[in-house]
């Protein structure tokens, strides 16, 4: 777990008045999040504040059984991304219980964001919503602050052409296979990771052995064959380039077999059974299709591993990741 990940309200110590709390889920951490986390901290440093990030998990949404959606970031992963801007912030995971969603809008305020965290500016979405039923909204966060004594403000998300930098717009763009716009607002390429498990064999027999991943609980996008950047993640969370690859997402027509994530690491011949990859999806290389024979697959898993690496040389990582590639 992150040294600065703290599950629960309970397990911070009051701090009234000396925090500025940020709201949200950031998932992905993408473009928007970062450009309001940094105006966040701009005006905590001015204010001789502390900043924290407060988010739930699991997502509400999921609790009140609206259902859960894949998402960009495993909650781990976010929480690396976010600890990257600010050498000091400090990050709140708050179960999202039925108890939660039970308290009113008056108690959210007072109990969590007052009481335990001693916020004295909370930063959230214009779309903010909180307190039982939802009854919460900025309007509400405004009164209350001028009743109790802090500051509500709302931070517009980036925009670009094609208007908010979202969540929702990124996830749109990864299902529909468009990996150059969701690396654009990510700021960098959507990945999937997953663990390893045993496999059938059959890529070391035509000279391509691959890794079975399973266990993705990332935003998929279209079945296909996808350049890649593989990290190997450690099990204290932290990650380390294990090299450039091919990945195979969906099915196997070929040879009979169901959805499968397939990825072979080039140059690498070690034992990967049980480790946890994150593959970095560069570039979509083609569709899935069936092959007449092993044979003629294994001539076009040959074009797709030139293609693949032509794609990854001009990749470099990015030093903020320490060691891994993103």
């Amino acid at each position: 777990m992150h040294p600065r990940r703290i599950d629960g309200v309970q397990s911070l110590e009051a701090s009234r008045g000396t925090t500025l709390v940020a709201i949200g889920n950031f998932d992905g951490v993408h473009a928007g999040h970062r450009a309001v986390l940094g105006t966040a901290r701009a005006r905590a440093r001015s204010d001789g504040l502390s900043l924290v990030v407060l988010s739930f998990d699991p997502h509400p949404a999921e609790v009140l059984g609206r259902g859960r959606q894949a998402v960009l970031t495993p909650l781990d992963r976010k929480i690396e991304l976010l600890c990257r801007l600010d050498s000091e912030l400090r990050i709140v995971v708050e179960p999202f219980t039925l108890e939660l969603s039970s308290m009113s809008a008056r108690g959210f305020v007072e109990d969590l964001l007052l009481g335990a965290l001693g916020a004295r500016i909370v930063v959230v979405g214009k779309n903010f919503r909180f307190g039982k039923g939802r009854e919460g909204d900025l309007a509400q966060l405004e009164s209350l602050g001028r009743e109790l004594g802090f500051e509500a403000c709302a931070l517009e998300l980036e925009r670009d052409a094609g208007g908010p930098i979202s969540s929702s717009r990124i996830r749109s763009a990864i299902v529909s296979g468009d990996l150059a716009e969701a690396e654009r607002l990510l700021g960098r390429p959507h990945a999937v990771s997953g663990v390893v498990g045993k496999g059938a064999g059959r890529g070391r027999t035509i000279g391509v052995p691959t890794a079975n991943v399973s266990g993705m609980v990332e935003a998929m996008p279209p079945d296909g064959v996808y350049a890649c950047l593989v990290d190997r993640i450690q099990s204290d969370g932290s990650a380390t380039r294990l090299g450039t690859g091919v990945a195979n997402i969906g099915n196997r027509p070929t040879v009979g077999e169901g959805f499968a994530l397939e990825v072979h690491v080039f140059d690498f011949d070690g034992d990967l059974y049980g480790a946890r990859l994150r593959m970095h999806l560069v570039s979509r290389i083609r569709d899935v299709r069936k092959f007449d024979s092993l044979e003629s697959l294994r001539e076009q898993i040959r074009k797709d591993m030139e293609t693949a690496r032509a794609a990854t040389a001009p990749r470099l990582p990015d030093p903020a990741a320490e060691g891994a590639w993103y």
